[in-house]
């Protein structure tokens, strides 16, 4: 459940602050595409803000190339995620010519957010799903913005084996319900992919993502999350963490990066943006969060997130 501030309600308290996170990454909007293919091939995926991509190789091979990673081979049964919206190449070899913008390739339209391109010059064939789509909530695009700049994971990974099979025979044809059965699906592997960062590279455990971790920290930032408006202060955070005021302060900001109050202060205004893109207005949120007029709290805003409550209302809107 979600109320209208963007905040997660929960019928329970979660006692993984991590996991929380986890949860919290629902894929919103976007697009799928079934790509069949004939070497030689080449796809140029555009750059999209606020974006993550994935690319399913269902049958053949892929070469998959992102800026500030190195080309890597995909065979059947891998899945990546490039999950900042990076633009880049995926194609039959390391050395195949980019012959196309994927959304400008004529595209055979199945629904509103799933189509079927057909494409290549004629040879060995590869089959291909990918997507774009979006995080909305603050958690879920603060732990996003924080990946490398590629995940992968593959057949050989347990559980994701099944997953995948699951998704590659979907993918094998259209079918009622397609776009729906790949949506779900794409948003257990993407978990899954996380989730195998978090457990096998060091980089996870510094930072925000190791203090999600950290047993005393990590539950004084799932308060946050869970209820960013409320009257949070040093040390009702501490008592959250069961420390001290002083020893939590420290650890806080060690851990983080920042003090508990700016951090606070911050995640106000990303849940705020997220509602401002549900259709809350800033007259609303400016009461709701305790400012004396839409003013101050447009200049809150922009302090914490560098951008206006207006310019955020008009990338959903552009007439708002």
């Amino acid at each position: 459940m979600t109320n209208t501030t963007g905040a997660t309600a929960y019928p329970w308290t979660p006692v993984d602050p991590l996991g929380e996170a986890l949860h919290l990454l629902r894929m919103r909007g976007g697009f799928y595409c079934r790509s069949e293919l004939s070497a030689p091939w080449g796809l140029e995926m555009p750059a999209f803000a606020d974006s993550s991509s994935f690319h399913l190789v269902v049958s053949g091979e892929a070469w998959l190339d992102v800026p500030g990673s190195p080309p890597a081979r995909m065979l059947p049964g891998e899945f990546a995620v490039v999950p900042h919206g990076t633009g880049h190449l995926i194609r039959s070899g390391p050395t195949a010519a980019r012959t196309g913008r994927v959304d400008t390739l004529p595209q055979q339209m199945i629904g509103d957010h799933y189509s079927v391109l057909r494409h290549g010059g004629g040879g060995d064939p590869t089959v291909l799903v990918c997507g774009i789509v979006e995080f909305d909530h603050p958690t879920a695009r603060r732990l996003v913005s924080l990946l490398p700049p590629v995940l992968r994971i593959d057949s050989g990974l347990g559980t994701a084996s099944q997953i995948l099979a699951l998704m590659a025979d979907e993918a094998r044809r259209v079918r009622p319900g397609g776009e729906a059965v790949l949506t779900r699906l794409a948003d257990i592997l993407v978990i899954l992919a996380i989730r195998t960062w978090v457990e096998s590279d060091p980089a996870a455990r510094d930072g925000w993502v190791g203090a999600l971790q950290d047993p005393q920290v990590g539950r004084a930032l799932a308060a946050v999350h869970r209820a960013p408006e409320g009257p949070w202060s040093v040390a009702g955070l501490a008592r959250e963490a069961a420390m001290s005021r002083s020893a939590f302060a420290a650890r806080f900001t060690e851990l983080v990066g920042e003090p508990p109050m700016r951090y606070v202060a911050r995640w106000r205004m990303e849940t705020a943006a997220v509602a401002l893109r549900r259709g809350a207005t800033v007259a609303e949120l400016a009461a709701r969060s305790g400012y004396d007029s839409e003013a101050a709290f447009a200049r809150a805003f922009k302090r914490a997130t560098g951008t206006t409550p207006g310019a955020v209302r008009r990338r959903v809107n552009p007439s708002a």
